[in-house]
């Protein structure tokens, strides 16, 4: 690997993963000898070596690549993993959604798609009393409704996502859409690793918003299958029947795919 600072976040890494990552970081150092030197000396988002969380889902085990945009611009939320705000714990309260999950719009909006989804709420009816009948039915005793962020995380894993960011760092001076363009070459070779594995089908791309679409500029992006929709952080997201679609059989929201 040419840059050694970057250890510490490929020990982070499922093993299948680190050859590919190596693979990657080297092509970002041709398209641009200058950038990972200069984002050494930088401060950036997720701390803690997460640069690559995402890669601790084993290769072999991906079926989606959800892409969103990049890190969350705060230090407890950015955690690697695209939409996996750090700073939310538990997903329901009372009144409906925790406060955690109201103050992250995306992760807000992306929960009542499920919850349309599932048939928990009416497309034309996601707010207020509606969205607290649910979290009802959620903190009632025995039910099998997840309760925690870290737990819908795993229900995606366990449905196969790689859940990706289009640019894997936030710096709050570099506009998102640079630092995307400077991960572009180190997507392509994540995407052509997942091309080339034997005897498995390729993975969807699951894309959200405008930089994650930037994907569809790479050659190796036309040979999956795909699903593109707004950013979730657009409103319209919830009522996204594609997305519904895509969602409605994984039960994401259920323990063991069953609501009670």
């Amino acid at each position: 690997m040419p840059h050694a600072w970057l250890d510490e976040a490929l020990a982070l890494t499922d093993v299948s993963w680190r050859p590919i990552v190596q693979r990657g970081l080297a092509a970002v150092a041709a398209a641009d000898p200058l950038y990972l030197e200069r984002l050494a000396q930088d401060v950036y988002l997720p701390t803690q070596h997460r640069l690559f969380a995402a890669f601790a889902q084993p290769l072999d085990a991906v079926r989606y690549v959800l892409v969103g945009e990049g890190p969350y611009p705060r230090e407890q939320s950015a955690t690697g993993v695209c939409f996996m705000d750090g700073a939310v714990d538990a997903l329901w309260s009372a009144a409906g959604l925790s406060k955690q999950v109201n103050r992250a719009t995306s992760l807000r909006n992306f929960m009542k798609m499920l919850m349309v989804a599932d048939g928990l709420l009416k497309p034309e009816s996601t707010t207020g009393d509606a969205v607290a009948e649910v979290a009802q039915r959620a903190l009632a005793p025995n039910a099998q409704f997840i309760q925690t962020l870290p737990e819908l995380q795993h229900n995606l894993h366990g449905h196969g996502f790689l859940l990706l960011n289009a640019a894997l760092v936030f710096r709050p001076h570099v506009p998102p859409v640079k630092d995307a363009k400077a991960w572009q070459p180190f997507l392509a070779v994540v995407l052509e690793a997942l091309a080339n594995r034997a005897g498995q089908p390729r993975p969807t791309l699951v894309l959200w918003g405008k930089i994650a679409a930037l994907l569809n500029a790479m050659p190796v992006a036309e040979q999956f299958p795909q699903a593109v929709a707004e950013h979730p952080y657009n409103l319209s997201f919830i009522k996204n029947k594609d997305m519904q679609t895509l969602f409605a059989p994984m039960r994401l929201l259920a323990k063991d795919g069953n609501f009670q």
